[in-house]
């Protein structure tokens, strides 16, 4: 690694995605064209930027990574121990060396080096030098807050329950900890990665090791070319710099008086620096290495969409998302807010104290008042991490502790909805405080303060989408068509339609295809992935040539499966060009065992039996806990005639992986295939017993034991499943035709009722009414 005069700090584990607005300017200057331009180092930026630089000092972007030293490094290195489970971890300064004495990927205690510190504030982790290149970040870190806020002391990331030893891929040792993946990129300035898959190594490298100035402004060789010119030889619209963020420029913001918020006086052109921002400070993953400061965010991420486990239905936040997900969901984001509006971009401190930052923006007299949040201003919360329900980031951007001590506020600026709480579980500001009454009680308050919330939400169609609802369809493609919703709203309805997709779809999905969002283009591409490859030609190959790397790829991943005879010369070079794109994405995490399963999923559309067998062993060696690899390279198998290898592979799985419900399910089948009925039903009732929120093994099972003659048995478990699954179709129609098989017409009458309440137009109830 290169390392630098200045050293630096953290910024938070794992790191994701995000994306928007298309555009043709980003910022490339006719200077930067004339030169490429290098880097130069934080040092050459002080002598014309001194305050700048004296307010980015001692930021969580300059302590991004530093050097372990007594004078970085927070945490008590006195011999200090920690128990977790079972192992005795301690912490010691040795000849001014700080060490941790902890369990090794062996399981045995070993005292190891610190290198770098990572992070200061509210926690403060360590990274370990290992073989091959790697860090590894250690999860019992350093609580840096206070000791009246719980603070100044030693804990772990994950609770004592999970029960994380060294064979887990959780353990600090493990996949799920390596710094050169996981973290370094956001961490550091122009990291890079440098995995060589052969000798599965990393020489990763930076330019300095925090986030310094180029950073975000991006290499400034060019730049110090400009500002040496004589003044008036200066071109005063091309500084030399290869991002130019001026969202702000010139813009001012009037108040209107009626409904207490301002507008901008010109709308916002360009989302250049939400985008710059976005590429840590959102939830994604790397599809291009290549990366500069000022590109296109899709030409070089993958973003997550507001999928279960990461965003509730109703776009709040679950697991981490680093902002960018939830602030382009907002009204601020659409009304023309940028991250400087509210953060100094240097600091990154908020530019105003408390709800001053807001009151920039709305009228005092109207919203920072008893008449709106009706809340006492003198009222004492019985936590430090509480607010008094007088700050407006009380209700409009809860917060949510990750990573054990680190509370993070949702940016989406949502209006407290209660009463979607009570209709799907959501969470809600008013009981984050107020744990002791329920959504309901609420939602009634909420009601009798501004009156009913009958707003309509896009939490219906995600909560109908989620849960396969039979009004999925309907109400997604409400979403979908709706050009006020915001464009990664719209782009996640496209995901979780790709299930539903009937004729009826199509238009919408088409217009999607079109649309200037390049997030509702990639989306779209997804949601055309259940229908059959030939349909899906005529609508994807002109996004071969899409300008947003992450729409073309995807379009191609999405036709790899096309015979190259039934193609033209020139469009079978088009796709196996964009498709080269793709699958250089995959290449370069090949370190992931997500990644090789994803380029042996090509192999396999194409056909490409070995090199398929391959890429799935070589995920399997990377990550031997990734279920994918094994149920994917076990089907492999069974297309091949070859189940005796499938059976021998998924069994050796089931000592490795952490969910092993798809093994199990995929050994059932497996079994069913060569007739082992006992050690079929076996299987596929632990894969439906370890994962009863998926309806699918519980049908499967109760098949199986209804084709081996266990009628009663079969009918009780579907019974019990339709309890939990009340809309699921496979298991009512399995109902229906069981129990009308048994003779039991009254039972069957009832459940053909329910599913032609669910599903009126579905031609398998048509069918079951005409027998």
């Amino acid at each position: 690694m290169k390392t630098t005069k200045r050293t630096l700090l953290l910024c938070f584990v794992f790191c994701s995605l995000i994306a928007c607005d298309k555009q043709d300017d980003h910022g490339a200057s006719e200077t930067s064209a004339k030169a490429e331009p290098r880097y130069i180092g934080t040092q050459t930026c002080v002598a014309c930027h001194e305050q700048e630089y004296k307010t980015w000092q001692n930021s969580h972007h300059d302590l991004a990574m530093q050097e372990a030293t007594a004078e970085t490094v927070v945490g008590k290195f006195d011999g200090r121990t920690f128990k977790y489970n079972d192992v005795e971890s301690t912490f010691y300064t040795k000849d001014n060396q700080f060490y941790a004495r902890t369990d090794g990927p062996d399981g045995k205690l070993t005292d190891y080096p610190i290198a770098y510190t990572f992070g200061v504030y509210p926690l403060q982790q360590y990274l370990i030098k290992f073989p091959k290149g790697r860090y590894q970040a250690l999860n019992v870190v350093w609580d840096s807050r206070p000791k009246e806020q719980g603070g100044q002391r030693w804990f772990h990331l994950y609770p004592e329950a999970e029960q994380i030893d060294y064979k887990d891929e959780l353990h600090w040792t493990g996949i799920y900890q390596n710094w050169n993946f996981m973290c370094a990129d956001c961490h550091s300035t122009d990291l890079r990665k440098n995995y060589d898959f052969n000798s599965d190594s990393y020489q990763t490298t930076w330019f300095e090791i925090n986030v310094a100035c180029e950073a975000c402004h991006g290499p400034g060789s060019n730049h110090v070319a400009w500002a040496e010119q004589p003044e008036a030889d200066r071109a005063a619209d091309d500084i030399g710099l290869t991002v130019l963020m001026r969202e702000r420029h010139g813009v001012s913001w009037a108040i209107d008086a009626s409904s207490g918020n301002a507008k901008r006086s010109q709308p916002r052109q360009t989302t250049i620096e939400i985008e710059n921002c976005g590429r840590c400070h959102a939830r994604r993953s790397v599809i291009h290495g290549e990366v500069q400061p000022g590109d296109p965010l899709l030409d070089n991420y993958r973003p997550s969409l507001l999928v279960a486990g990461t965003y509730h239905v109703d776009g709040q936040i679950d697991d981490e998302d680093y902002v960018y997900g939830s602030f382009v969901q907002s009204k601020m984001y659409r009304a023309g807010i940028t991250c400087s509006d509210c953060h100094d971009p240097h600091s990154l401190q908020l530019r105003m104290p408390g709800n001053l930052v807001c009151l920039q923006c709305h009228l005092p007299d109207k919203f920072n008042n008893e008449q709106h949040h009706f809340h006492k201003s003198d009222y004492k919360p019985r936590s430090y991490a509480l607010g008094n329900g007088t700050q407006c980031v009380d209700c409009h951007m809860p917060s949510k502790v990750y990573m054990g001590n680190d509370d993070r506020r949702d940016h989406n600026y949502h209006i407290p909805r209660p009463d979607l709480s009570v209709k799907y579980g959501t969470p809600n500001a008013c009981n984050q405080c107020h744990d002791d009454k329920n959504a309901e009680w609420a939602s009634s308050v909420v009601t009798k303060w501004y009156g009913p919330q009958e707003k309509p939400h896009f939490a219906s169609a995600l909560h109908a989408g989620r849960t396969a609802a039979p009004n999925a369809h309907e109400l997604l493609k409400r979403i979908i068509n709706d050009p006020d919703q915001a464009g990664i709203v719209r782009a996640t309805a496209l995901n979780e339609i790709s299930r539903f997709v009937t004729m009826d779809s199509l238009p919408s999905i088409h217009s999607a295809l079109r649309s200037d969002d390049p997030l509702i283009r990639y989306a779209a591409v997804g949601a055309l992935d259940m229908v059959p490859v030939q349909q899906r030609t005529v609508m994807l190959f002109p996004l071969l040539e899409d300008p947003v790397r992450l729409v073309r790829i995807d379009a191609a991943r999405a036709l790899a499966g096309l015979p190259p005879e039934q193609l033209e010369i020139g469009q079978r070079q088009l796709l196996e060009k964009v498709l080269d794109e793709y699958m250089e994405e995959q290449r370069y995490n090949a370190d992931r065992p997500g990644a090789l399963t994803n380029l042996a999923s090509i192999y396999v559309v194409q056909q490409k039996w070995s090199e398929a067998e391959k890429a799935y062993k070589d995920a399997i060696k990377r990550g031997p806990h990734f279920t994918p690899a094994y149920v994917n390279l076990a089907d492999l198998y069974r297309q091949q005639g070859k189940d005796d290898k499938g059976e021998q592979l998924l069994k050796s799985a089931l000592a490795k992986v952490r969910v092993d419900a798809p093994i199990q399910h995929g050994l059932g089948l497996l079994y069913a295939r060569q007739k082992r009925y006992p050690e079929a039903l076996s299987a596929l009732k632990t894969a439906a017993d370890h994962a009863p929120e998926l309806p699918r093994y519980i049908y499967v099972y109760a098949v199986a034991l209804y084709s081996t003659g266990k009628h009663k048995q079969a009918l009780q478990v579907l019974e019990s499943a339709h309890q939990s699954h009340p809309t699921d179709m496979d298991i009512l129609y399995s109902l229906v035709t069981f129990y009308r098989e048994n003779g039991q017409m009254e039972k069957s009458t009832r459940h053909l009722k329910r599913l032609a309440e669910l599903y009126p137009n579905h031609p398998v109830v048509q069918q079951l009414r005409g027998h």
